[in-house]
């Protein structure tokens, strides 16, 4: 071997490097940044990941006086969305000559380094693209779901969705408004105010649309209206508020797409020690190069659909 050092550095490089990855791939772009600060980690068990959801209220509810009697009717209204795991993979390989032409402790760091980044880029590019435009029927039905499949369009995305179907039963669909018209602050609202359902503090808490949408947004606003988030901005995200909600746009999102979104209810689920987590460089017989697998496993997932909703077909004025 030309470097005799090359594996130990290799181990100690990556142990300091790579428990960052997932947060360096998450921040590039803004709803990468926003699900990985809202995600949650479950250990990987059974074939499916069961969300339990609540579809209906407790009617039992009552006002009484002294020995009236109280309804003890058991209650229905609860169910459980299950959706199955998913596994992502980008690889890492340094060939024998790379190896050979960096030999020295400061070559192979930087090798790594430059390596481990052109993986990051990748697989924020591929995760980004997938969260948007995703129905979970990609590469053969191996891809995570999307907002395509948990918000939906025009006939609420696909008809299951997490064991469920939207067109049987009203509580399982998104709030969507797909008129082909400009950009209007009053559809803003409609939609906003139909993911809160009825007011309170459960509403949408982050937006995102395309460049041209944001833009005519920002047009549309009085200078004293455009206010930001001072948290997304000091991420690096240009953004707008709308209600309770930053907005921010994406170049992967659809044309004419606006989305409202609601961490309460849409979550990105990480394998607890399967998210961004690598293996070791191993060496093929039949390859002059080594190699090194980064395997996340996870789904992006919702408890409860009616709370998210998108503005579709929309056009600048």
């Amino acid at each position: 071997m030309s470097n005799p050092n090359f594996d130990s550095l290799v181990a100690t490089t990556l142990k300091k490097y790579v428990p960052n990855m997932a947060d360096n791939v998450f921040k590039r772009y803004a709803l990468l940044d926003y699900l990985q600060k809202k995600s949650k980690k479950y250990s990987v068990s059974g074939s499916t990941l069961v969300v339990p959801l609540m579809y209906d209220v407790n009617t039992t509810f009552t006002t009484y006086s002294r020995y009236d009697t109280l309804d003890l009717t058991p209650q229905e209204g609860l169910t459980a969305a299950e959706y199955p795991w998913r596994q992502a993979a980008v690889s890492v390989a340094i060939s024998g000559i790379e190896e050979a032409q960096n030999s020295s402790k400061e070559q192979v760091i930087d090798l790594l380094k430059a390596k481990t980044k052109q993986a990051e880029k990748t697989a924020a590019s591929e995760f980004n693209t997938m969260f948007f435009t995703s129905d979970g029927t990609g590469n053969g039905g191996k891809d995570f779901l999307g907002l395509l499949a948990l918000v939906g369009d025009a006939t609420h995305g696909p008809a299951t969705v997490g064991g469920i179907n939207g067109s049987t039963y009203a509580y399982w669909r998104a709030n969507i408004d797909d008129q082909a018209v400009n950009l209007q602050i009053v559809d803003l609202w409609n939609t906003y105010n139909n993911c809160t359902a009825g007011g309170g503090d459960d509403g949408p808490d982050f937006e995102i649309t395309t460049q041209v949408l944001w833009q005519a947004y920002s047009d549309l606003l009085q200078p004293q209206q455009r206010f930001q988030d001072s948290k997304m901005a000091a991420a690096g995200f240009q953004n707008l508020m709308h209600g309770g909600a930053p907005v921010t746009w994406d170049v992967a999102c659809p044309t004419g797409d606006w989305y409202f979104l609601n961490s309460e209810h849409l979550w990105l689920v990480t394998g607890r020690d399967k998210w961004f987590s690598p293996g070791r460089f191993v060496n093929p017989e039949d390859k002059d190069a080594k190699y090194m697998l980064i395997l996340s496993y996870g789904q992006l997932v919702t408890d409860e659909r009616r709370k998210l909703g998108k503005l579709a077909s929309r056009t600048a004025p």
